[in-house]
């Protein structure tokens, strides 16, 4: 898109976890977007089910839609020409979205009975290339640890029948669960899968990770060994 600016923009990624501009906002998960300091779309626009917003929640959702993705380049495009014709306070007046809620514990919903286990929750889906090998090693880590870890697998944005087809293939020790809006809801505010969410033995959160970077398994293997023992 930015090329039909002949040159006068241009497109920069940054890891997530290594962006200056995302610390200087507070941004904690991805993806966000960002016009020169100005943020423009955070992980909100592009939620599943955000708390306190509908099931169609956010600017740019379902993120699979073609109209989804026509709205988001129109957004972008005015952004992008606002600051270019130099009407920078225009630019930051319409850039204003809502910060991201956290979630502290794990909420009251009835996947199995979880008392007294570490539980690891993944948001997952279908149509998420990243989330199979997870999954995968989710399994082995749930074999690992046996009955003192359990692991809540919740799809999101997907078929029912493409959800039970993965986990017949897949054949893992887990709780399998259709992601509803409220059930989502209750897991905090989703913008991306993979999203990972640990909690303790008394179900307190203990660590989020989104996405799979290259050292997810290792941190959270760590932090689930320091849990079980």
């Amino acid at each position: 898109m930015v090329q039909g600016f002949g040159g006068k923009a241009r497109f920069v990624e940054e890891n997530y976890g290594a962006s200056e501009l995302a610390k200087r906002f507070g941004v904690t998960r991805y993806p966000a977007i960002f016009v020169n300091d100005i943020l423009v779309a955070t992980p909100n626009d592009f939620g599943f089910y955000g708390q306190e917003e509908g099931p169609r929640n956010g600017r740019y959702a379902p993120i699979r839609s073609a109209e989804s993705h026509n709205r988001f380049r129109a957004d972008l495009t005015r952004m992008i020409e606002l600051l270019l014709a130099g009407r920078t306070d225009a630019a930051r007046a319409e850039a204003a979205p809502a910060k991201p809620t956290e979630i502290t514990a794990l909420p009251q919903v009835s996947f199995t009975d979880l008392a007294g286990k570490v539980v690891l929750v993944e948001l997952w889906a279908t149509w998420c290339v990243p989330c199979r090998p997870t999954l995968a090693w989710l399994g082995d880590l749930k074999k690992r640890h046996g009955d003192r870890l359990a692991v809540v697998t919740v799809a999101v944005e997907s078929d029912e029948a493409n959800v039970r087809k993965v986990a017949a293939e897949l054949a893992q020790p887990f709780t399998w669960v259709m992601g509803t809006p409220e059930l989502v809801r209750a897991l905090g505010d989703v913008s991306a899968v993979p999203t990972l969410l640990l909690f303790d033995q008394q179900g307190k959160a203990v660590k989020t990770f989104y996405g799979a970077p290259p050292g997810l398994h290792a941190e959270a293997e760590a932090r689930v060994a320091g849990l079980v023992k």
